[in-house]
């Protein structure tokens, strides 16, 4: 028995959800999402609250009822609150600009790289804490986008330079120490 799948979906006010098979199209205020499922779980309407049931008792099945029960409720989410991810620039010189909807960083290369916002993802920069916040009602996509944007330059562990998501813990290294001379 799945702890998570078993669980409903609360489907708060000023939500809907409109199931058609295997897919489900969730509509909110801030937005629309559509997701297909795995062919071994049903979506079943409940009221005010959303209800994954899998077909049959296969491993296979029981693995998709967990993971459809959190993509629908991430899904709900989404489209009443929305996602944010933030990452922390450090490092001398490092700095990043908003160009329109997209990004433009200076990370010591010789050239600045540009990032183009997908559809759906806006970002806010606050250039005196040198911070990217990446938002959408996507989850998936707003963790992809800030890994993607991570990964240009990740914090590396002897100064700490790079980028980073917020509250991230960076292990750290020491340095070369003092040699003792050999001659």
């Amino acid at each position: 028995m799945s702890r998570i799948g078993k669980n409903p979906v609360p489907i708060p006010s000023g939500v809907t959800i409109d199931i058609s098979g295997n897919s489900a199209k969730v509509k909110g205020p801030k937005g629309e999402l559509a997701q297909d499922f795995n062919s071994l779980v049903e979506i079943k309407k409940e009221g005010d609250v959303a209800v994954i049931v899998p077909k049959n008792e296969s491993k296979e099945a029981r693995a998709m009822w967990g993971l459809s029960r959190s993509l629908l409720a991430n899904m709900v989410e989404g489209v009443t609150k929305s996602f944010e991810k933030k990452l922390v620039i450090t490092g001398v010189g490092y700095k990043v600009a908003a160009k329109g909807k997209d990004l433009e960083l200076q990370l010591g290369f010789s050239h600045p790289v540009e990032v183009k916002a997908p559809a759906g993802i806006e970002f806010e920069v606050d250039q005196k804490k040198n911070t990217i916040t990446v938002r959408g009602i996507d989850k998936q996509l707003v963790g992809e986008v800030a890994a993607n944007i991570r990964k240009w330059r990740k914090p590396e562990p002897y100064k700490g330079k790079g980028i980073a998501y917020e509250g991230e813990y960076i292990p750290r290294k020491a340095g070369k120490s003092a040699a003792g001379g050999e001659s």
